[in-house]
């Protein structure tokens, strides 16, 4: 077939597909049908043919897509490098598997400290603990659920060598005072930003702050790869280190591959072993995927601080029962979802408000894994706690979230509002009139 034909077939496929979506993909609320789910897909007819283009090259595992796309993802944060991976836990497996490689310059040593917040994701701590070093847990800030900085001061000790912070939800971490703590530390900084893409601190992109920065394209975070995973780096050498871990421990994928194969010049450049190794690595229809959803991203993070701020307005009056997440004071935040705390003087619990809006059809879910100090995987390995870890053991147990998504529109969030007033309305005689407007 002729390249012109076969343009015609695709070209055909795609009215196709459209048809379909613009058939069966309606996301909006409907009053007749009150649903508020926690995610909805963010790709359409376009993500779908690149995938379908991708695959009908037959050329779909990790090549020429993949490393397009990563140079497209590290130019749009204004960084260098980016090394895309098969899932956001892949990526922070990556990341601190590179750190704490010998190879690597000024690597992480088993034993060593790492301070991560208590509020955090599972893969934010495991790849630590399986890389030998010590998770140290500090506690949150109340108010922005972000690692409290003066926490850092309180955790330092003589074997602390890093700090890993999360951006909860997507609310930017106070960049300045972690930057200060790491330097006068001598605190390498990573960065987990696997629910915080398109969030920035005084203007800067979260990610490109530290050593090393991590996201995540799951299905239900900001834009999607299916799964999929990146990290990004200014350092070449870390980037050439998790091109290594990625895929084997050879070096064919690598930036700079002379630096190894002229010294092992009798080996097969291409089956060239020189560490140890995963396989992370991503597919080219994910990477075509990604090239066509990165360029909506502004778009779909505006939605979503429009809804996040609609449901803010709304909420205000309730704050003698419940407290929301408040955006970090010079940072952009992209709202992964809606975290909500019950107060502990409220006269109901998280629980049941969980019960009334999954009856009412809206989906909830908690604040990322809550304490991860509580969590029994962690007694089974070597971990410091500074504190009591108060503040992230309160939205454990008294935290939720609801959505906040790109495709939650103001009948959304106008019956999400109305059934939290509903339920409150349950307690009107335990609360002051000024809480129920």
């Amino acid at each position: 077939m002729t390249t012109q034909h076969n343009a015609e077939l695709i070209h055909r496929m795609g009215e196709l597909v459209r048809a379909y979506c613009e058939h069966n993909h309606d996301f909006a609320f409907h009053p007749d049908r009150p649903v508020v789910r926690l995610h909805e897909p963010t790709f359409g007819a376009d993500e779908i043919m690149a995938v379908v283009e991708s695959l009908l090259s037959t050329q779909v595992t990790m090549g020429e897509r993949v490393l397009a796309f990563e140079r497209q993802f590290a130019h749009s944060l204004r960084m260098t490098h980016g090394v895309m991976n098969n899932s956001g836990s892949s990526a922070n497996l990556l990341a601190i598997a590179a750190l704490a490689n010998r190879e690597t310059d000024n690597c992480l040593r088993p034993g060593d400290e790492v301070i991560v917040p208590a509020l955090s994701w599972s893969t934010t701590v495991w790849p630590l603990i399986q890389n030998g070093l010590v998770p140290v847990i500090v506690d949150i800030d109340p108010v922005t659920l972000n690692i409290d900085p003066e926490q850092i001061d309180r955790a330092v000790g003589p074997k602390t060598k890093a700090v890993m912070v999360v951006h909860v939800y997507g609310n930017p971490c106070d960049m300045t005072a972690i930057i200060q703590r790491c330097q006068r530390y001598g605190l390498q900084l990573i960065e987990d930003c696997c629910e915080a893409l398109g969030a920035e601190f005084d203007g800067r992109a979260v990610g490109s702050m530290g050593r090393v920065g991590t996201f995540s394209f799951y299905f239900s975070h900001h834009i999607t790869t299916m799964e999929g995973g990146i990290c990004v780096t200014e350092d070449l050498g870390l980037a050439e280190m998790m091109r290594i871990l990625r895929s084997h421990g050879w070096t064919r994928n690598l930036q700079h591959p002379e630096r190894y194969t002229e010294k092992y010049p009798d080996i097969d450049p291409r089956f060239l072993f020189v560490n140890v190794g995963f396989n992370l690595r991503p597919t080219e229809p994910q990477a075509a995927m990604g090239a066509v959803q990165l360029p909506k991203l502004a778009g779909l993070v505006a939605n979503r601080r429009r809804c996040a701020a609609q449901l803010q307005a709304s909420l205000a009056p309730f704050n003698e029962l419940f407290s929301c997440q408040q955006e970090t004071v010079g940072g952009y935040h992209s709202w992964f979802g809606f975290p909500i705390v019950v107060n502990s003087t409220a006269p109901f619990s998280a629980a049941h408000l969980r019960r009334f809006l999954a009856q009412s059809g809206i989906e909830t879910r908690p604040i990322i894994c809550g304490n991860i100090a509580h969590q029994p995987g962690l007694q089974l390995y070597p971990h410091r706690l500074v504190g009591t870890l108060d503040c992230a053991t309160h939205v454990m147990k008294n935290g939720l979230a609801i959505a906040s998504h790109h495709a939650v529109d103001e009948g959304g969030v106008a019956y999400m509002v109305e059934r939290i007033r509903a339920f409150l309305a349950q307690y009107s005689h335990s609360v002051t009139a000024s809480s129920l407007p």
